[in-house]
């Protein structure tokens, strides 16, 4: 996508700062950052502990810097500078999606099934909120302190309001809700389910842990973190026959939406939710459908990992072999 391929961060640590703190170091981060990023150069989008405050901050320095107004340079802004609806909301609904249409290929739906979801977080949130409104019922999740079972179902609405409102610790969601379990330690992948969405972090859910899942009743896996299941892990879901997203592919969503973003950015529209969500959704299929028939071509069915790794560098390398690049 014409976004740039650029990665990157900081070892700021935000917890227990106050907002002018934060806003100071943001302001100084997008001093150094300005010149390497651009609408036609990188467009830097948020990631863990980066999300709407952080990038306005961002946002005003690089115009106050630059004297220009490009809404396309940074994506993830609020909605009345620039942003996009949808766009917090998806990748954790894009790796939602895509797990629907690999169970899909089974015969099946995430109507009925029973989800793990590890993290808390904006993307946890929303894999968990479109889940959810597609039948399933998310009964766990998680933080770095432990993690919840609600067998009703994950409350949406009280999850918000403790980590995204108040920015506390999930125990306080079982003091404010009945037949809660709050675990302190251990692991949400100690759980039966018939869905796993890793959405917190790298190398989450280890071989040991995907071998608990598998013979708890594991359906399907979906990324919704940057790798959050190690080699061992994959390799006991490939085993196994699990349907296995790898966020390279699953997680999608988010990046997607980004490119959303600029075209409204480019074109000075405004795009409705639900238009958004159609896009992404149509985005989303049409990853998951270019994975599975690249495996299919490639002699392994099912084999998402290789769809996506082919897929991807074979788009890449007809690009650059039309461009005179290699």
């Amino acid at each position: 996508m014409p976004i740039g391929g650029g990665k990157g961060g900081s070892d700021f640590d935000p917890r227990g700062r106050s907002d002018a703190e934060i806003m100071r170091f943001c302001q100084s981060f997008m001093t150094e950052l300005y010149r390497h990023i651009g609408e036609y150069t990188d467009v830097p989008a948020g990631d863990i502990g980066v999300g709407g405050r952080e990038i306005g901050y961002l946002f005003g320095q690089y115009k106050r810097i630059t004297n220009r107004y490009e809404s396309g340079v940074l994506t993830g802004k609020g909605i009345s500078w620039g942003g996009s609806l949808v766009r917090p909301e998806a990748t954790g609904y894009g790796t939602v999606i895509f797990a629907e249409e690999m169970l899909k290929t089974r015969g099946k739906s995430l109507d009925g099934q029973r989800v793990v979801v590890s993290g808390s977080g904006n993307v946890a949130i929303n894999a968990i909120a479109k889940a959810q409104s597609l039948g399933a019922t998310v009964v766990a999740c998680s933080d770095s302190s432990g993690y919840i079972v609600d067998e009703a179902g994950i409350d949406v609405a009280l999850l918000r309001q403790i980590k995204e409102v108040e920015r506390g610790r999930l125990k306080e969601y079982e003091t404010r809700r009945s037949a809660v379990a709050y675990v302190e330690g251990g692991s949400v992948w100690d759980l039966d389910a018939t869905v796993a969405l890793p959405c917190a972090t790298q190398n989450e859910l280890d071989g040991d842990a995907a071998a608990r899942l598998v013979r708890n009743g594991l359906l399907v896996v979906a990324e919704g973190a940057n790798m959050p299941s190690t080699r061992a892990a994959v390799a006991v879901f490939q085993d196994a026959g699990i349907l296995f997203g790898p966020g390279k592919a699953a997680n999608a969503g988010g990046v997607a939406t980004s490119a959303l973003e600029m075209q409204q950015n480019a074109s000075r529209d405004s795009w409705s939710f639900a238009h958004t969500e159609e896009r992404l959704t149509e985005i989303m299929v049409g990853i998951h459908d270019s994975c599975a028939a690249t495996a299919d071509e490639y002699g392994d069915p099912g084999n998402y990992v290789l769809g996506a790794n082919i897929g991807g560098f074979v788009k890449v390398a007809d690009a650059m072999l039309a461009q005179g690049l290699i």
